[in-house]
């Protein structure tokens, strides 16, 4: 394969023109453009020489053989952005003494849908094809082995709509080959086992941010020991603030770096996020985390996301890491109080008798409480109504009152709570509670979790002849009810009638996140009690299929 390219005249004026930029930039990416100047005015006393036609000769590699295979543009040649221009050259630009890159770890850190992938895709190409190495390997890595093949794809369906790269590569499902020079191209598994024997002269990362240990990620940079130039690409989107996790250690690495305080000349490091105190809402934060806003990230999309983020509070977090690019925790209070307290709408059983309803249940032994949740699809007047017992051990409900200072016995003679006799929780009660309920009222279903309910759902299934249904209790089963929850709550449509049992729960609930933006609700506190609101979710996980079909149950998201 020949490459041709005619360098300019100059280098460092170069790069700052192609830094020139009209959008918001954030407080990272700025410190970004800081050090390339400065490692221009100040690398060529460290002996470093800034090589621009290997730069530049990346850039023809991806311009000139590498297309998009999906989308708007699919068979179209990838034209480089200017930042991207500038990533690449930088990495590939700046050598040593001895001739070999200075730059031994590309840190890409974006904001979703940037063409980190893609730019990844081609990057590995170039080092299996072009980059001067003989027997190159090149892999493809992250936490799961699907994932790790989307940037692998990327890669296949290049070579596929080139008839260059076709002519000297060898496709196969998992294996990208180059046989005039023993090079190959693969994804690899995240497990550790799999990682030994690797002799890496590129590496590509996919979403660090999902790694939970150092693992992968240091087996396979320490395999690339036998070789002169290898580059590790790191692309990831920020995640959750984890302090022991990979993804935030390389992330605290690569801001320490942009801001000076630590001294590595092997990192490049791209950040493009948000800044602290930003509004979320606005196109000028968009720009500071989607260096690709307007062309591979459309402000609609975001529109849609930023307009769901303010209806659902809970979906904020999500939006906050996935498209502006900042970590956030894992875990944040959940509800609006003030929200809560305008749903204190009225909840009058005698009135509801005979209407169709969903029972959830959320069982205890000691410590917790246990709690039986009665929801009302609407009628005529667009209210949810929600009625909630909880039941507690009566020999400890005093004790925990004292200790814990809750008033257990406020609520008892308000009717919130139900205290059974001994130490422990006497589901009897619950289920003689569940039979009267079920001659009032129209019970469709009783939903439970079948981690602590699986015996009294049989009897409940089995004497009463109800229908049962168990939901697990995690991110995939959970999110959806939780946020249909948070909807009804946020739009005034829901009624709890007052419980101020399942409002001091309310009050305790926090949203827990997963990578992948699904929540579910966690407790703030160990004596913070939450069971109403996770037996109230569970019997929206149900009632909201009341009206013939949900996409819940079409994805298969709910064991039945």
């Amino acid at each position: 394969m020949t490459l041709t390219y005619s360098p300019p005249d100059t280098d460092a004026e170069l790069v700052a023109d192609l830094l020139v930029t009209d959008r918001a930039i954030g407080e990272y990416e700025s410190q970004a453009y800081q050090r390339i100047l400065k490692t221009h005015e100040e690398w060529p006393a460290k002996g470093y020489n800034f090589d621009l036609a290997a730069g530049l000769r990346v850039i023809q590699f991806v311009e000139e053989y590498c297309k998009h295979h999906a989308g708007e543009w699919a068979g179209t040649p990838m034209l480089l952005e200017n930042w991207q221009k500038v990533i690449l050259l930088e990495t590939f630009g700046w050598k040593r003494a001895d001739g070999f890159r200075v730059y031994r770890t590309l840190w890409l850190e974006l904001g979703r849908k940037n063409g980190k992938s893609c730019l990844a895709s081609a990057v590995a190409l170039y080092l299996l094809l072009a980059d001067h190495e003989q027997g190159s390997e090149v892999y493809s890595s992250a936490t799961k082995r699907d994932q790790a093949k989307i940037v692998f794809d990327f890669a296949k369906n290049m070579v596929a709509q080139s008839n260059e790269l076709a002519k000297h590569c060898r496709v196969q499902r998992g294996n990208i080959s180059v046989l005039r020079s023993s090079s190959k191209f693969e994804p690899l598994s995240a497990e550790g086992s799999t990682l030994d024997g690797l002799n890496p002269h590129g590496i590509i990362i996919d979403e660090l941010h999902s790694h939970k240990t150092r693992e992968v990620y240091d087996k396979l940079v320490t395999a690339c020991a036998s070789r002169r130039q290898p580059l590790t690409v790191c692309i990831t989107t920020a995640g959750l603030y984890d302090p022991a996790q990979i993804g935030w250690q390389l992330h605290e690495h690569a801001t320490s770096i942009l801001a000076g305080r630590v001294e590595d000349d092997t990192w490049f490091c791209w950040i493009s996020a948000a800044d602290e105190g930003d509004d979320p809402y606005t196109v000028e934060t968009w720009e500071k985390a989607n260096p690709n806003l307007g062309t591979s990230v459309y402000p609609s999309f975001l529109e849609q996301r930023s307009a769901e983020a303010i209806s659902q509070p809970s979906s904020l977090n999500a939006f906050t890491r996935l498209h502006l690019n900042q970590w956030t925790k894992q875990v944040e209070r959940w509800l609006d109080m003030e929200h809560w307290d305008a749903c204190n709408h009225e909840v009058n059983l005698d009135e509801l008798e005979g209407r169709e309803c969903y029972i959830g249940l959320d069982l205890s032994s000691k410590l917790d409480l246990t709690a039986l949740a009665l929801i009302f699809p609407p009628t005529d007047d667009d209210l949810w109504r929600l009625s909630v017992n909880c039941y507690i051990p009566r020999e400890s409900m005093m004790e925990r009152e004292r200790i814990d200072r809750i008033p257990y016995s406020m609520w008892e003679r308000d009717g919130w709570i139900t205290p059974t006799e001994g130490d422990v929780i006497d589901y009897r009660w619950i289920e003689k509670d569940i039979f009267e309920l079920s001659e009032r009222f129209n019970v469709q279903e009783v939903a439970y979790d079948p981690w602590s309910a699986q015996q009294m759902a049989l009897r409940i299934r089995d004497d009463m002849g109800l229908s049962v249904v168990p939901i697990r209790q995690g991110f995939m089963s959970l999110s959806e009810p939780t946020k249909e929850f948070e909807r009804l709550v946020v739009s005034g449509k829901l009624a709890h009638g007052g419980n101020s049992c399942l409002t001091w729960q309310a009050n305790n609930v926090t949203c827990r996140h997963d990578p992948a933006g699904n929540i579910k609700p966690d407790k703030s506190g160990k004596t913070h009690k939450i069971d109403g609101i996770a037996a109230s979710i569970i019997s929206l996980a149900r009632a909201s299929l009341w009206d013939g079909g949900s996409v819940y149950e079409e994805e298969g998201i709910f064991v039945l």
